[in-house]
């Protein structure tokens, strides 16, 4: 009886050392201590839709007389803070330094209303309206801030990222650019959004182990959870973004400089760039997963690996900038 007492004991302790072991490898995101920044954080809400909405702005110190403003939205079961932190403060300091001001919303009971038509969150069920909570954002943004409205730009991860496709499908009147990490545009019989036919401004962010969103298209599947239905290639999601903006060919390719052997990934770029349009572009990261790359941090492996050979955050500020210069 002791003996079997004792093999039980040493079979539970094994599980929970597996299970520990398993949370801190599949589970486990880098931490780091937020960067000393002399700008401000600033909490706000409104309500809009008969619905309190809300969200967290950094305003740098050094804040431009006609800012732009960029609109950084999370992914599922996210929020604007978690957010700022997944992206490692990266855009409050490009702000400070280039002096625009970010605003991370928070999405209706943590998701945003994209436009995939099948997905079961609440958001989509009770179709919340995302792009106009946003067109008020921008709004109250420039009572407030004095950010120059020809210069919105939007960017989110996953489910934001859908969110930025929205935007730049049915609103190009309000951003000049978008950027989608972890996120390709859903098949035609799967989306909801109706498509103003103008072109914007449009970066494609994907990494070829994506677990989530699969890279080469089909069903976008988070833990058994397959509602949000079909997406389109990476490649297919950059080039509809490319004819809408009168562009004809397969684009620029560029294979980046490996600036990190052992990490496991490297990047290339398909771009298309003319005079009087504006630019599309399509970062692909080879081994990369359903993550933000970044320099040093990691996010949880359970994601799919993290790559080190950009900066997420800095690629997408300077395709923005780059647009922005273009529409002069």
């Amino acid at each position: 009886m002791r003996r079997l007492l004792r093999v039980v004991v040493l079979a539970v302790v094994v599980i929970l050392l597996a299970a520990v072991l398993g949370w801190w490898w599949y589970l486990r995101a880098d931490s780091m201590e937020p960067p000393a920044l002399p700008g401000t954080s600033e909490r706000g809400v409104m309500v809009h839709g008969d619905r309190q909405r809300s969200w967290l702005a950094y305003i740098p110190a050094a804040k431009a007389e006609r800012p732009a403003l960029l609109l950084v939205m999370h992914g599922s079961r996210g929020d604007g803070e978690g957010m700022r932190e997944l992206t490692r403060f990266g855009f409050d300091v490009l702000a400070e330094r280039h002096g625009f001001v970010v605003v991370y919303p928070d999405g209706y009971q943590r998701h945003w209303n994209d436009c995939r038509a099948g997905a079961d969150y609440a958001a989509n069920r009770e179709n919340i309206d995302d792009v106009g909570f946003l067109r008020a954002l921008v709004v109250h943004m420039e009572a407030e801030q004095g950010v120059d409205p020809a210069r919105v730009f939007a960017v989110g991860l996953s489910n934001g990222g859908q969110m930025a496709y929205r935007l730049g499908l049915e609103a190009p009147d309000l951003v000049a650019g978008i950027a989608a990490m972890a996120a390709s545009l859903p098949v035609p019989a799967g989306s909801d959004c109706r498509p103003s036919g103008k072109a914007v401004a449009a970066l494609v962010m994907n990494g070829t182990d994506d677990p989530v969103n699969p890279y080469q298209g089909g069903t976008v599947e988070i833990f058994g959870n397959r509602s949000r239905g079909e997406v389109m290639s990476s490649l297919e999601t950059a080039v509809y973004w490319a004819q809408l903006a009168g562009y004809e060919g397969a684009g620029e390719h560029r294979v980046w400089n490996d600036r990190v052997p052992g990490d496991g990934t490297r990047v290339e770029s398909t771009e298309w760039l003319a005079p009087g349009r504006p630019p599309v572009s399509l970062v692909t990261i080879r081994g990369g997963g359903h993550t933000v790359p970044h320099p040093v941090f990691n996010l949880p492996r359970i994601l799919g690996p993290t790559s080190h050979e950009l900066d997420g955050a800095e690629v997408t500020w300077r395709f923005f900038s780059a647009a922005a210069a273009a529409a002069r």
